[in-house]
């Protein structure tokens, strides 16, 4: 933790003001994230550290498909539920592309407690391989219909690009528009 406190102080004294908290992936060729001795064992007690010790602005990671790693989803949201107690200011999902995993995460992280914004994750796709990797490396699942569109173009990639971008925007019109309902619903 003194080498992460030698970065945090020298970003801070950068201007830096506002800093995501993250655990990372384990080391390439590792298979789990093994705390080293000393160390942090996930991002809440990242979180925890930056807020008792510097007056940065956190955001803090969360998962409406549920973390990898976790037990259980129950599990999962309890620990961004920490991330907010530990002093996170809002939370930013991981990536996911049916905005229905988002809404229903939104609705249990309410429910459990959670009254920080949560930001949806999009990452438009940019590449077929890279996406593969990216969604079994952090457990995000590809809708049959999108995974079918991605199949057909797989050999193309401007076509997947095209793909990718097109399909990111209409999945945030979609988040917008839900916003927009709720709020006009209250």
């Amino acid at each position: 933790t003194d080498e992460l406190r030698e970065v945090l102080n020298e970003i801070r004294e950068a201007g830096v003001e506002n800093v995501i908290a993250l655990r990372g992936d384990p080391p390439v060729g590792e298979e789990k994230f093994v705390k080293t001795e000393g160390g942090l064992g996930n991002a809440d007690e990242l979180v925890e550290l930056i807020s008792a010790e510097y007056d940065f602005c956190i955001a803090g990671a969360c998962y409406p498909e549920t973390h990898p790693e976790a037990v259980s989803t129950e599990d999962d949201l309890a620990h961004a539920v920490d991330k907010v107690k530990n002093g996170a200011s809002f939370l930013v999902t991981q990536l996911f592309f049916d905005n229905d995993a988002y809404f229903d995460y939104v609705e249990r992280a309410r429910a459990a407690g959670i009254e920080v914004p949560i930001i949806p994750g999009i990452m438009p796709i940019a590449g077929y391989e890279q996406i593969k990797r990216f969604t079994s490396m952090c457990g995000a699942t590809l809708p049959a219909d999108l995974m079918a569109q991605l199949e057909a173009r797989k050999d193309d990639p401007e076509a997947i690009t095209d793909l990718g971008v097109a399909y990111a925007t209409l999945q945030c019109a979609d988040l917008v528009d839900d916003v927009r309902g709720e709020v006009l619903r209250r």
